[in-house]
């Protein structure tokens, strides 16, 4: 059989199949888009990729301004965290993204890599999971790292229609094989572990609408039974860890109608989820299932206003401060602006709420870094190539007074052929492994590059194409 007969044939087969035939009907000179094993449980290797390829996607909702969002969204979405981790042990940045299999296809992929720090390099991208069938970047994946460095990735399914997965790294801080854990409903998954007690992990499940959920594991094997958190007709959240403490604010969808998310509310646990409290200190019953409840910030319902959330963190007191923006309505187009990035946080008695810069497009998606005296805000909130689509061009906005005010402070990227999405932040984040995005033409299928930036607005390509197993990234003039 040869390779043209193979991907005519009228019948659909899994990734992993295809290659395996394809190694055995290619001419030894003919190069694939992914080298090496199986991808289906049991395997021995993992297929790498020659080159970082973002997946491009259209949620296909389209109005008199475009599609509700798309473009290249291989970090997306905020709800997936972390997609990035730094381990000083070895010093090195390890991530995720949603790949495809090679340029012109629409084929997920869950890609592991690392940006090795003291060599400056990259390695071939390697295969952890085969979303056969699938092109859309709702099922990307998150993790954490163990004491003992191991990865554990967490595969997000899709409602009910589609699973998630747990899997595990064969080797500590190695990307080479994983083993996977199980196999359960999951969207959404935010995982973090502390060192002598274990994993909790944040999640969606679409019971009554998207409704958050969170599960322990001290271990990573055997996990306790799934525990509502909040259950208000719907919800998106962010998760964040400091210490001992784990915040997050989420917002809520009235009728559970995801169009219409809007308020902010927050709330904590020190005890990995055992109890909950608002920022003051009130305790919470879990779930929370009035709309009016002690962990509401800000009731954007009553202001008519949406609440598009992006990041969490913490000031130098421990205190927490959440990144969103608001807009007016759920369609791209001027009607919904101004679009406003914000900030809230609570400053040791009360919430303040700071204005830092308006962007056009509700799914524009930045992150909110804060060290000592000077916090940064790198997200797309210039108008890109594609003006009034999702992302655009990347910008650091600088705070140096606690978040009170914002001033521009370089613009990233200029003259871009595609808007770039979605910047997120590595837990922690180490130069130049600052920020982690993806590109893409929301206008129409497009290539998607990934890039990766420092805290100075410097940025580097990771290499589309690659014909040796470790690259250094091309620094970006």
């Amino acid at each position: 059989m040869t390779t043209t007969q193979l991907f005519t044939m009228k019948i659909q087969l899994p990734l992993s199949v295809l290659l395996l035939l394809l190694t055995f009907c290619k001419p030894a000179n003919q190069a694939t888009g992914l080298a090496g094993g199986d991808v289906a449980t049991g395997q021995t290797a993992f297929p790498t990729s020659n080159g970082y390829r973002g997946i491009w996607f259209t949620l296909g909702q389209f109005s008199e301004f475009g599609d509700k969002y798309s473009g290249g969204l291989g970090t997306y979405t905020a709800n997936h965290l972390p997609v990035a981790v730094y381990a000083e042990q070895v010093d090195k940045t390890f991530f995720l993204y949603g790949g495809t299999t090679r340029p012109g296809e629409k084929h997920l992929l869950i890609m592991a890599a690392y940006y090795d720090h003291k060599r400056n390099r990259v390695p071939r991208p390697v295969v952890v999971h085969d979303k056969v069938g699938v092109d859309d970047p709702h099922d990307n994946a998150t993790l954490t790292l163990d004491a003992e460095g191991y990865l554990w990735i967490f595969v997000s399914g899709r409602a009910r229609q589609r699973p998630g997965f747990k899997y595990r790294s064969r080797k500590p801080y190695d990307i080479s094989g994983f083993e996977r854990i199980s196999e359960e409903e999951m969207t959404y998954a935010q995982p973090w572990y502390f060192p002598g007690k274990g994993f909790i992990n944040f999640f969606t499940k679409y019971t009554k609408g998207r409704e958050l959920y969170f599960e322990t594991s001290p271990d990573g094997r055997t996990w306790s039974e799934d525990r509502k958190l909040a259950g208000l007709g719907g919800h998106y959240q962010v998760t964040a860890v400091r210490g001992d403490k784990i915040g997050t604010f989420f917002n809520y969808h009235p009728g559970g109608n995801m169009d219409q998310r809007t308020n902010l509310y927050y709330a904590q646990t020190e005890d990995l989820g055992e109890t909950w409290t608002t920022v003051g200190g009130k305790p919470l019953t879990l779930p929370l299932t009035d709309v009016q409840n002690p962990a509401l910030v800000t009731d954007y319902q009553a202001q008519g206003l949406l609440q598009y959330h992006m990041d969490l963190n913490w000031d130098r007191h421990g205190n927490p401060v959440m990144l969103y923006l608001n807009s007016r309505h759920h369609q791209p187009g001027p009607a919904a602006g101004p679009r406003e990035w914000k900030i809230t946080k609570w400053n040791g008695t009360a919430w303040e709420t700071h204005r830092v810069c308006t962007s056009d497009h509700n799914y524009d998606m930045g992150s909110l870094y804060i060290e000592a005296d000077v916090w940064r805000i790198i997200g797309p909130t210039e108008a890109g190539p594609q003006a009034g689509q999702t992302g655009g061009e990347m910008t650091v906005w600088v705070s140096r007074d606690a978040g009170r005010t914002w001033e521009k402070e370089r613009q990233i990227t200029a003259g871009s052929p595609r808007n770039h999405a979605y910047a997120r932040r590595p837990q922690p984040a180490k130069d130049p492994f600052y920020a982690f995005w993806a590109d893409g033409d929301p206008t129409r299928f497009s290539e998607s590059h990934l890039y990766f930036g420092d805290s100075r607005g410097n940025y580097w390509a990771l290499p589309y194409d690659m014909k040796e197993a470790f690259v250094v990234p091309e620094k970006i003039p």
